[in-house]
């Protein structure tokens, strides 16, 4: 275990000086003003304003609605057979893809219920029959995520040309996170990939006319929130246009500009980093399995690990902000949340945030089979027993929250600059569905390494109950400010602190985080310089570490009420889609880049020449790395690849499984009697009972065959090939390791 496990048994007190006393008596007399407070600041309160950022006035509390929660309770979902089918006659042609704006094709009622404390998704498909998924594996977990989210956002208004795809539309808030897929080309041939990069046989590379459309689109939302850009892909630093987007960014007024990036090239040149923040980025979302080459060797590529740490180094150095993101697969490298958490623990200056993606079954791993499936499903539940179980941090259903949580806290900062004539963006506001993500925020001593989850010492639930009393009576910027510190120091602990922590270290903590004061902690705008950045890092003992968790969706799982929510969307040529309805669901993406493609792979090696693909165990050649810029204990390094699935027998990832499959029909075929000696071919059998449904339908007149509430299943609109078979995918020959 960690330095957490003294604290949160108590043998700390002893340690404790006497300001805790001092401190203690603080919050009593806190409780005390703010019964008083209270009650004043209940009369008469204040109509919400309406900021400039705005055309509908902020909500209060208990305006904010809420999607059907707890359980049991039915849903919107999709069958995971159909839709594969119709999204491929979309993209043969045989179907318009308006299909999917105008009919509700391939949906199915499902049910969310608990069964032996687990908690899970159960459809099932007139034609396909019967799915089911786990959910949670914690049903007290999960209730408390859901019991305390405070509310969809504000509608989204003046969105009709960007918010238009049927039953997928985003509906509400406007986002915190712009995605913006540069281009699907990888130098990385990954296992699981959501969007099977280098797999489509096409090239889709936005060009710079439609970087700055899409750029200048999403500020015309309202509610104006100020968003992240994450420029995605594929690999963003491939773009010829990636410097230049972040610059762009930055000048229409985005505060923070990201890349989800492999860091490949980040960690062959420091000057590259300092292009790109010197540019403009902010954060390098750097994709991050474990600790160790072992850890990260199902990624394929030989010194992955060395790549991760060489990246960390020159981005920090440059002044960008590094979130490792860790997609967690069920017995390929969940051992490793621990050792991950560690690492960032013993890296408190480098390391503040960690981005934990439980696996989505999507892209490459579409057509997974129910074995597989079970065996390598990951929810956030596991998550949160994983790292208590793995580093002693955290109780799962006292200091996890959903990730719309905060945005109690993004309505006070919105309250307090209501009436700022420059303020012209809205609060950062994640306000997704409770199912969809979750964090858990941790407070560490940079000098001691002690870390103590917040939510210990600082009771979260009464706290933001009490936030939002102060949000209702939507005083003056005084009075809003005054009740947020008594809130504050009312629900504070200071025996449950680490051992330095004050109660002056908590004020100022969030001041600096939502300028309150207009004290000067270091610039965050667009005018933010290399100055700004190192004030920022170098005046603060303290640091949080947030450890968050986005479980993003599959056909198997799949709820329209959390893509209503999304706070992800992805920005394309056909408008702004819903994270998952785009990369899962209906499978947006496929769609939007077959149809906006810019050249075949042929056409494309042709003029452009072959980028490099790291695979097979390639390494990649970079400077020496500094061994001293970054601790790395020796016993949590990983130098053996996780066994769990060997032992069960189970196949690891797709190209796995295929192999397997194909090696099974070869064996098949090789001990089957001659045809003479079979019956009718299963092809046959399909076929016969294709053309037995038309001559129903079109001859007798009888209706096609429909799911409850008139859904229509996709593979009723399926039409056979040669053999009866819906038109299958065309196999694309994979690059090979260099090219």
């Amino acid at each position: 275990m960690y330095k957490t496990a003294a604290k949160q048994n108590g043998a700390r007190n002893e340690m404790h000086k006497p300001i805790k006393y001092v401190e203690k008596a603080a919050v009593t007399a806190a409780k005390g003003v703010w019964a008083v407070f209270d009650s004043l600041n209940r009369i008469k309160p204040n109509p919400s304003p309406t900021p400039k950022w705005s055309d509908k006035p902020l909500l209060k509390s208990y305006e904010k609605s809420k999607p059907p929660l707890g359980w049991p309770r039915t849903t919107d979902s999709l069958c995971p057979k159909c839709v594969p089918e119709i999204r491929q006659q979309i993209l043969d042609g045989e179907l318009p893809h308006e299909i999917l704006l105008n009919e509700k094709v391939g949906e199915i009622k499902a049910q969310i219920i608990e069964r032996d404390g687990k908690i899970l998704m159960v459809k099932d498909c007139p034609r396909h029959g019967h799915f089911e998924d786990v959910m949670s594996i914690d049903a007290e977990f999960t209730k408390h995520l859901e019991d305390v989210f405070p509310g969809r956002d504000i509608r989204a208004h003046n969105d009709e040309k960007l918010h238009h795809h049927g039953s997928s539309t985003v509906k509400y808030g406007r986002g915190s996170v712009l995605t913006i897929d540069l281009t699907n080309r990888c130098n990385m041939m990954c296992d699981p990939c959501f969007m099977d990069a280098n797999q489509v046989g096409f090239v889709h590379e936005l060009s710079w006319e439609e970087i700055k459309a899409m750029l200048d689109n999403a500020i015309t939302i309202k509610p104006r929130r100020q968003m992240s850009v994450q420029f995605s892909g594929g690999e963003p630093t491939l773009s010829p246009y990636f410097l230049d987007a972040i610059r762009y960014s930055r000048k229409v007024g985005y505060n923070s500009v990201q890349a989800a990036t492999n860091g490949i090239e980040f960690a062959k040149s420091l000057e590259f980093a300092q292009q790109a923040v010197e540019a403009g980025l902010r954060y390098a979302y750097l994709q991050f399995d474990g600790i160790g080459n072992a850890a990260n060797a199902h990624r394929m590529v030989g010194n992955l690990f060395d790549v991760k740490l060489k990246a960390i180094e020159n981005l920090h150095k440059a002044g960008c902000e590094i979130v490792p993101v860790i997609t967690i697969v069920n017995g390929i490298n969940n051992e490793q949340v621990g050792r991950v958490i560690k690492f960032a623990l013993d890296n408190p200056k480098t390391i503040s945030f960690l981005s934990f993606q439980p696996v989505s079954f999507t892209g490459r791993d579409e057509a997974i089979t129910e074995e597989r499936r079970v065996a390598q499903r990951y929810t956030l539940s596991h998550l949160a027993h994983d790292v208590k179980s793995q580093t002693g941090l955290g109780e799962p259903a006292r200091d996890w929250f959903p990730i719309s949580f905060m945005g109690t806290f993004s309505d006070w900062a919105d309250l307090m600059h209501a009436n700022d004539p420059n303020n012209n963006w809205g609060q950062l506001s994640c306000g997704c569905h409770p199912n969809c993500g979750t964090g858990m925020a941790v407070m560490i001593d940079k000098e001691t390494k002690e870390a103590v989850p917040v939510t210990a010492f600082l009771h979260g639930d009464q706290l933001a109950r009490d936030i939002a009393k102060v949000n209702d009576a939507a005083r003056g910027k005084f009075l809003t400010a005054f009740g947020m510190a008594l809130c504050l120091m009312k629900n504070y602990d200071p025996f449950q602190s680490p051992t330095h922590f004050k109660l002056m270290d908590l004020l100022k903590k969030f001041d600096k985080n939502y300028n309150v004061t207009g004290t000067n902690y270091g610039k965050v705008g667009p005018d933010r310089t290399i100055d700004d950045v190192m004030k920022r890092r170098t005046t603060d003992r303290w640091n949080f570490l947030f450890i968050a968790g986005m479980w993003f969706q599959d056909l198997f799982n799949y709820d329209f009420r959390r893509t209503e929510q999304c706070i992800i969307p992805y920005a394309t040529q056909e408008g702004e889609i819903s994270f998952c309805a785009y990369n899962t669901g209906v499978g947006w993406r496929n769609i939007i880049e077959k149809m906006h493609m810019t050249a075949t792979l042929t056409k494309w090696y042709e003029e452009h020449g072959r980028h490099e693909i790291f695979a097979g165990g390639k390494k990649v050649k970079m400077e020496k790395q500094h061994v001293d810029y970054l601790k790395l204990r020796e016993e949590i390094v990983t130098n053996e690849l996780q066994r769990d699935l060997d032992k069960l027998g189970i196949a690891k990832n797709a190209r796995e499984e295929k192999k397997r499959a194909r090696d099974a029909r070869l064996q098949a075929s090789e001990a089957a009697p001659p045809p003479s000696a079979r019956g009718p071919q299963k092809s046959d059998e399909a076929y016969n009972a294709r053309m037995a449904a038309l001559y129903r339908e079109v001859v007798l007149k009888e209706k096609p065959v429909q799911s409850q509430d008139g859904f229509i299943p996709l593979g009723a609109l399926a039409k056979p090939n040669g053999n009866g078979a819906p038109t299958a995918k065309p196999e694309v020959a994979e690059p090979v390791a260099g090219d």
